[in-house]
């Protein structure tokens, strides 16, 4: 289960976001003020969201100090003063996104959950990954979904491309299953995407000789599956 901190001053505001995101099955822990939130900060959850107002300190030097610690850690960034001028400072700063108030629970919702995957990838039952534990056993590999970065037995980080690890995020959340090509492009390249479907098949190729023992087999003439744990 992800866990979320939501750090938002005003009470009624705070309560309804938080049942909004609790409706979607994740852990949300709620703050109102900032010096609260920084004494929960070695908590790391799996992503923050912070109001820029907030009494005492503030959402910019909560936003400094987490990415001092962990930077990269997602945060969302919500605000009601300049929204142009807020956008551009909490960037500059390292946030993820940026949603100005008035805005609907229902958008925060969204633009969390496309985070989260983006993030730490989709995950589904019985693929080795745990929500709670930022790293996963890929056995005989160990990801760090934060970090983004894999590992040999040895400790060895292994150098992985954005798209080799994307590619093996999406694999392990569907593991078992059968995937064909079109499914992998159209996941990892978007359905805009235009060009031959062999660049799955390289990719495929590139994550292989990287990661040899990686148990990915090959469903001749359909698709690839990555065999479960």
């Amino acid at each position: 289960m992800y866990r979320i901190f939501l750090v938002e001053d005003e009470p009624s505001l705070n309560q309804v976001l938080a049942a909004y995101l609790r409706n979607e099955g994740w852990s949300v822990e709620t703050f109102h003020n900032g010096q609260d939130a920084r004494d929960a900060m070695k908590e790391r959850p799996h992503l923050w969201i912070l109001d820029i107002m907030l009494p005492g300190v503030d959402g910019y030097q909560l936003m400094r100090e987490i990415k001092e610690d962990f930077a990269k850690l997602p945060v969302i960034f919500i605000s009601a003063r300049d929204a142009d001028i807020d956008r551009v400072i909490g960037l500059e700063m390292g946030s993820d996104d940026y949603l100005a108030k008035p805005f609907l629970p229902r958008e925060l919702v969204i633009r969390t959950r496309k985070l989260l995957e983006r993030v730490y990838g989709k995950r589904s039952e019985g693929n080795g990954f745990d929500d709670g534990n930022p790293i996963a056993s890929l056995v005989p590999y160990r990801v760090d979904m934060q970090a983004r970065m894999t590992f040999d037995t040895d400790g060895t980080a292994l150098e992985l491309t954005s798209k080799e690890f994307d590619l093996l995020l999406h694999l392990s959340a569907h593991a078992g299953q059968l995937l064909n090509r079109e499914q992998l492009l159209a996941s990892l390249w978007g359905e805009d995407y235009f060009g031959s479907d062999r660049v799955v098949d390289d990719l495929v190729r590139r994550l292989r000789k990287k990661l040899p023992e990686l148990r990915l087999e090959t469903v001749y003439g359909y698709g690839y599956r990555l065999a479960k744990a």
